[in-house]
């Protein structure tokens, strides 16, 4: 399977569909509704699977990429995918290893935006999301969008995150969460 990101530029994937890469018309929408806004920013992809999402942040200019993987194979992928598209000025870092655990390893960076997609029917949704809120990854004028199927996981409130919208995109919703101010 190839996938085609921002500038019909062609990506290498794994076959089959191990990595489940987010579907073309989610990927559109996500980058329209981030319009303006990615270009220079701090990128964090969880559960980076393909590397789509990531290669998308890259191609339109985020200035910093960081991805999270557990699979050593996809991530040597994600790792010459992200090599051919990244300018001088750019940096991208692919991480392998469990989420849970990598994630802590962030502490100290702050990132502009956030894309996490886990597995649907894994309980990463639980632990993932009040670990970046815990741990200050989110800039405060930041969001995080998370992938996900409402019949599996239903949205809800976060301590120090707040929903600022939800978009469906058949059976496939986007949740989008923002940093409480803390004062």
């Amino acid at each position: 399977m190839s996938l085609r990101i921002y500038g019909n530029r062609l990506l290498k994937t794994l076959p089959g569909q191990a990595t489940r890469p987010t579907a073309a018309r989610v990927r559109e929408a996500l980058f329209n509704i981030w319009q303006g806004q990615v270009a220079g920013c701090r990128w964090l992809d969880l559960c980076t699977g393909s590397g789509a999402i990531g290669a998308e942040a890259i191609a339109r200019g985020a200035a910093q990429v960081v991805g999270i993987e557990q699979s050593s194979q996809s991530c040597r992928l994600i790792q010459e995918n992200w090599q051919r598209l990244a300018q001088p000025e750019q940096t991208f870092e692919v991480r392998r290893g469990d989420i849970r655990q990598q994630i802590q390893q962030l502490q100290g960076q702050v990132f502009d935006r956030i894309y996490f997609d886990p597995p649907y029917a894994s309980d990463l949704y639980e632990s993932v999301l009040p670990a970046i809120a815990s741990l200050h990854l989110l800039a405060p004028t930041g969001e995080i969008a998370v992938e996900h199927r409402p019949q599996r996981w239903s949205a809800q409130a976060i301590a120090g995150l707040e929903i600022i919208r939800q978009k469906r995109y058949g059976s496939t919703t986007l949740t989008f969460y923002t940093a409480v101010p803390q004062f």
